[in-house]
């Protein structure tokens, strides 16, 4: 009874990974267009989103420090240094919150996460000084036992 609880019948396989490192990518991707408009923002363009056409064209340019490119509205572009500033910023916020998510769907769903385990009130219920000290005459008869008579 306890081995059907600690196994599985769906074996590990690798659609779950591969969604999820696709998920990943693309959450650095948009970073890295999010990072792109945060720059032309602080910059005094204001905020503008390449089109989701050119998202992935986009790409390169922006890498190579072009704040302006696939973006035809903007006019004073930031600087290579505020770029990658932004840049920078937006990422390390994509990789922690990919990285929390990542821990809580291991802890919620990973093969190593906890099973059966009770909440805070249903152990109070089972464990708890309600229960000990309702039923102490049974666990501890000899300190709340009835007192004993007068037979010897």
């Amino acid at each position: 009874m306890q081995r059907s609880r600690r196994t599985t019948p769906y074996p590990f396989t690798w659609e779950i990974p591969v969604a999820t490192l696709l998920a990943v990518l693309l959450a650095l991707v948009l970073g890295l267009q999010a990072g792109r408009s945060l720059a032309n923002l602080v910059a005094g363009d204001g905020w503008v989103f390449v089109d989701r056409m050119e998202l992935l064209t986009t790409l390169g340019p922006l890498l190579s420090g072009q704040a302006d490119a696939g973006l035809p509205v903007v006019i004073r572009p930031a600087s290579v240094e505020l770029l990658w500033t932004c840049i920078g910023i937006v990422e390390l916020l994509v990789i922690v919150v990919s990285g929390w998510a990542v821990k809580f769907g291991l802890d919620r769903w990973g093969p190593a996460r906890l099973r059966g385990m009770a909440t805070a009130a249903e152990a109070e219920a089972v464990l708890g000084r309600t229960r000990l000290r309702r039923h102490a005459k049974v666990i501890r008869p000899d300190l709340y036992g009835a007192p004993r008579g007068g037979r010897r």
